[in-house]
């Protein structure tokens, strides 16, 4: 590579170095995005068709008749005064485990009725299912005179992981773009898990706890049993309905991001049996501990079995939080090179503590409204780096879903185009430039013009005008280049 064409700095030079590929980014245009009332830009919306209209009142339908169905069947277990004890005091740890998986998606958050729809999926729709299969299976073990608890460990983990895992797998057959991996798939499962565990709890906690305890000693015994409860069961091994699904999570987050159809099925397949295999055991550890008298048992599973697993998946969600931010600074480039975005830009999207910088920087250079675009901005260019990652993976096989992610492709572009002249001379200490591409053409105070090579670790994007390149090279439609790859760079301006 000759040195002109390197845009200076160690990330200038990783840009530089990244081989273009896959299906070449359009050419900058004037973009074609609305911009909302107080000056920011706005994305642009989807149409709602007849069809998508009844699907949602579909299962809108479906969770409510579940929730009311569940509200009568607690409500005649447990009487009205230990149903809303168990309901107080179930709620108490779900704010806290919604917000470690929010805390997960801060890239890309995921549309707020995409995890509503997974809670209660969990809380109505895979609880009504259980319970009537549960109490099924209960049913004919005591007619063929086996114990009742054979159904914790033989039924409920299937018909509960499949129940739960239900709501996820139906987003990803219908929603597939709006998965961007296992983070997602971690999100969705153990939403959908929270909710089932928060109904659960209801039933333990007003019904074992404090129905309980006020048939055979009075209210005071039964609050005591109440806390107990919840110690144990919530403040001790309440990670466990989440851990069990997310097994499921990661095999539908695999599945997402992969053009292999063997992959697409044994993933969440090989992800459910994980899921219903863990929780089969961990339901067995109580049994084999009453049966045999031995609280070691429970110590030992619990330790060694369960712990270990629980801490390497924290770990393995760590790791995927910044998976998307090191996505944007692999993918993005390629439109660094097409002329849409500049490689600070792209720096100050690979982590969260870059993006914070920015969005400081833009409260200060525009206000409310420029974090608003600056939030805008960001949450697009993670969208697109996510959009070209599933291109080059060769997610889209049909012409439709190519023409969907072309089209997709330009809407986000001229977004990301919009939200960033929101900032484009607003800040008096940054000196008015252009970027060609390669380098930036910075003009002075005093008249003066010289070409400045980009920052070594940028941390906010420099808000300069982006040079219009030259017309591209015309090509057929579809994905990928009509033959052999130039042996030639491409003019600046294109990849």
């Amino acid at each position: 590579m000759r040195p002109e064409q390197r845009a200076g700095g160690d990330y200038a030079d990783r840009m530089a170095d990244t081989p273009p590929g896959g299906p070449p980014p359009p050419s900058p245009t004037a973009p074609a995005v609305a911009v909302a009332p107080g000056g920011a830009p706005a994305m642009p919306a989807r149409r709602l068709g007849w069809r998508r209209v009844l699907v949602l009142i579909a299962v809108f339908l479906l969770i409510a008749a579940c929730a009311i169905y569940m509200v009568s069947e607690l409500n005649d277990e447990l009487g009205v005064e230990a149903l809303l004890i168990g309901v107080a005091a179930a709620i108490l740890p779900v704010p806290v485990l919604v917000a470690c998986f929010l805390w997960l998606d801060r890239y890309e958050p995921e549309p707020l009725k995409y995890l509503v729809f997974c809670f209660a999926w969990g809380a109505f729709v895979s609880t009504a299912a259980s319970l009537e299969v549960n109490g099924f299976a209960a049913g004919v073990f005591a007619e063929m005179g086996l114990p009742t608890a054979l159904t914790a460990v033989l039924v409920a983990p299937f018909i509960e992981e499949l129940t739960k895992a239900l709501g996820p797998i139906l987003l990803l057959v219908f929603r597939r773009r709006e998965w961007s991996g296992i983070t997602d798939g971690l999100v969705y499962c153990g939403l959908s898990a929270v909710g089932f565990a928060m109904v659960e709890n209801i039933l333990y906690l007003g019904g074992y706890g404090y129905a309980s305890g006020v048939d055979r000693y009075g209210p005071a015994t039964g609050a005591q049993q109440v806390i107990a409860i919840f110690i144990v069961r919530i403040l001790l091994f309440g990670f466990a309905h989440p851990l069990f699904t997310s097994m499921t999570g990661v095999g539908l987050g695999i599945a997402a991001r992969t053009a292999d159809r063997r992959v697409r099925f044994l993933a969440p397949v090989a992800g459910l049996l994980l899921a219903m295999m863990l929780h089969g055991t961990w339901n067995l550890l109580p049994t084999l501990t009453q049966a045999t008298g031995q609280a070691l048992i429970m110590l030992y599973g619990f330790i060694g079995v369960m712990v270990p697993i629980f801490f390497g998946m924290v770990g393995l969600a760590v790791w995927l939080r910044a998976w998307e931010g090191r996505l944007t600074e692999r993918t993005l480039p390629d439109y660094v090179r097409a002329g849409w975005l500049t490689p600070p830009e792209v720096a100050a999207l690979s982590s969260l503590g870059r993006r914070h910088a920015a969005r400081v920087w833009a409260r200060r250079v525009g206000g409310d409204a420029g974090v608003k675009a600056m939030r805008g901005y960001q949450f697009a260019a993670t969208r697109l780096a996510l959009l070209r990652d599933g291109a080059l993976r060769g997610l889209d096989r049909r012409p439709a879903d190519r023409e969907r992610t072309a089209r997709e492709e330009r809407e986000l572009l001229d977004a990301i185009t919009a939200y960033r002249s929101f900032f484009v001379g607003r800040d008096p200490q940054a000196p008015a430039g252009v970027w060609d591409g390669r380098r930036y053409h910075l003009r002075f105070p005093d008249g003066s013009q010289r070409p400045v090579e980009a920052p070594d670790e940028p941390v906010v994007p420099i808000p300069v005008v982006l040079a219009p390149p030259p017309p591209p090279p015309v090509f057929p439609a579809g994905y990928g280049w009509p033959g052999p790859r130039p042996a030639a760079p491409w003019p600046p301006g294109h990849p």
